[in-house]
């Protein structure tokens, strides 16, 4: 025989209940209110700061970031041009021009030549890309070439230093007044070195 439940238990436990039913949702709202209290307040000065665009400019000064082209030139080659920052030709005849300009030229036989400059421009009227400041030019036959200015065409194979250049390759050190790399009637690429040629041999090892 199971003994039922003690006297004045049931109603202990409904006076319980009910008043746990007032407590309860008092207590979860002191809590809410203690956390808003006690809250740092947000400085917008923390907030995560976003990089910011002068409008103003680019709509003056349009400019496209890290733009690259691709074309084939009359005999062959491969020609891509990349560049930091470049800006188109503007109405009062300006030519477009881009920084850190990188130079590709993949000629059909598989020699390459890679050219390096810290600014270049587009002559539109000669169809060619003139670039300047620390320009390299570094060949797939091992050779490393330095000048302060180069031409380069883009309807054909064709680079030329005006000014003086020099550079190291299989053959030694070589310094010249003027440089100009070509293709031949037959289809070869020739590189001609002009005003003053020096070479120092340097036999290897």
């Amino acid at each position: 025989m199971r003994a039922g439940p003690m006297p004045g238990y049931d109603n202990f436990h409904s006076t319980a209940v009910a008043w746990l039913k007032v407590l309860l949702p008092l207590a979860a709202l002191g809590i809410l209110s203690t956390l808003f209290l006690v809250s740092r307040t947000v400085n917008p000065e923390d907030a995560i700061p976003f990089a910011t665009v002068d409008v103003e400019d680019r709509i003056r000064e349009p400019r496209v970031t890290a733009p690259a082209w691709a074309g084939m030139t009359e005999d062959g080659s491969a020609l891509t041009i990349a560049a930091a920052e470049a800006r188109p030709a503007d109405a009062a005849g300006a030519d477009a021009n881009a920084t850190a300009l990188r130079a590709v030229l993949d000629m059909p036989g598989g020699g390459r030549a890679e050219l390096q400059a810290a600014a270049g421009r587009l002559d539109l009227a000669t169809d060619r890309l003139v670039v300047e400041g620390g320009v390299v030019v570094t060949t797939s036959t091992g050779y490393t070439f330095r000048t302060a200015a180069l031409d380069a065409a883009l309807d054909r194979t064709g680079l030329t230093a005006p000014g003086a250049i020099e550079g190291d390759g299989p053959g030694g050190h070589l310094t010249a007044g003027s440089m100009e790399l070509t293709a031949s009637a037959e289809g070869r690429y020739v590189m001609v070195f002009k005003n003053g040629v020096r070479l120092l041999y340097q036999p290897a090892d």
